[in-house]
């Protein structure tokens, strides 16, 4: 089977939607024609110029990275830095780069379940879940149409909170309306008031998805004006947000704990504050510059906060509360080119897909 650009976009976007980035943030197909037939994909945690050489000589056309090439605009292309170097390599050889960067850390099956995996961590959940990002549908529909139009709204996507699946809130009552001379009522008839049983529906949806339920409404309801409310919630999304807690399978010593994580990261070097004295079960995770979550860690009860990108003055903010970890920027998010393979080889199978060898840490240790 033959595949495009888009396709592939489509497929990450349903998985951590673009909604989901953060303002700053630019994740999204940067270079390349959405409808060119994919080749080869290369997955790296950044699209620099030597990953770009890379690609071409695998024969990819396709690189999906973490971390966007481009974050702000570009006022010209003259290859005066590494970055319009790395665009116009890219142009000039038709390579697509995608950037899926802040939306893939705020899903919970997204970087930080990567690094609660690798560390081993049980009963994972996000550490700060995103408010704003849910809306609720409420509509009335004929009793008879009930099962039809609802499994309409379930597979638009609407009804799904956590684990569960099809949730809705139904409770029956009487409809009234008086169809006019113009009209063409499904029930009743013109200029002569009408009762008709319906059930008022009520489901929770992701507000990415709002365009998508009301067509499914609108196309799936029996009505020729079909009755609904929108409306935007301040509900908390549990599967979004930003980094993680998980528990270790068994309580460890800090030091024990610290070996651990050097052998599972597989890092030279950790920079931590001093140890409290307390045995290690629960810890949060953010990959990145995550030290903004360290007051939700402390209020999750964690004893260790893996993170990185830490100031020296954040350092004494862990108050000896719990034990602070810097383990580097690129070491915290170098799995998710494993992740993106992962995730992809689960629906393309006949595509070729490379991690790649190329080492985009700026940063060496000596």
């Amino acid at each position: 089977m033959v595949y495009t650009i888009q396709d592939i976009v489509s497929y990450l976007e349903q998985i951590a939607p673009g909604s989901y980035q953060e303002s700053y943030d630019n994740a999204q197909l940067i270079t390349g024609d959405p409808k060119a037939e994919v080749k080869g994909i290369l997955c790296s945690l950044d699209a620099t110029e030597e990953v770009v050489n890379e690609a071409i000589e695998l024969g990819c056309n396709l690189i999906i990275a973490h971390h966007p090439i481009v974050f702000k605009g570009l006022k010209s292309f003259t290859g005066r830095n590494y970055v319009e170097k790395t665009v116009i390599r890219a142009i000039k050889n038709d390579i697509a780069i995608f950037a899926i960067h802040t939306n893939l850390d705020h899903v919970a099956h997204g970087v930080n379940k990567k690094i609660c995996d690798k560390l081993g961590l049980d009963n994972t959940k996000i550490l700060k879940p995103k408010k704003g990002i849910l809306s609720k549908l409420v509509t009335f529909i004929p009793e008879e149409e009930v099962e039809k139009v609802s499994l309409a709204l379930f597979d638009a996507g609407a009804g799904q909170i956590g684990e569960y699946k099809d949730c809705s809130f139904q409770s029956k009552g009487t409809g009234t309306y008086t169809p006019s001379d113009r009209s063409n009522p499904h029930k009743g008839e013109r200029n002569k008031p009408h009762r008709e049983p319906e059930v008022k529906v009520e489901v929770v949806l992701p507000s990415y998805l709002e365009r998508k339920v009301l067509s499914a409404l609108k196309n799936s309801h029996p009505y020729e004006e079909v009755a609904y409310f929108l409306t935007r919630l301040e509900n908390e999304n549990q599967e979004v947000g930003a980094g993680m807690i998980g528990e270790l399978p068994n309580k460890m010593s800090e030091k024990d704990f610290l070996q651990l994580l050097k052998s599972q990261m597989d890092l030279k070097i950790v920079k931590h504050t001093h140890f409290t004295g307390n045995p290690i079960k629960k810890i949060a995770v953010c990959g990145g510059a995550g030290i903004f979550l360290l007051s939700d860690a402390k209020r999750a009860g964690a004893d260790v906060f893996v993170t990185s990108d830490v100031k020296y003055h954040e350092f004494f903010d862990a108050e000896n509360q719990l034990v602070i970890c810097d383990i580097g920027h690129y070491e915290s998010e170098i799995y998710t080119k494993e992740l993106l393979v992962e995730l992809l080889s689960q629906n393309f199978t006949n595509i070729a897909l490379y991690l790649t060898k190329v080492v985009t840490n700026p940063i060496t240790y000596t």
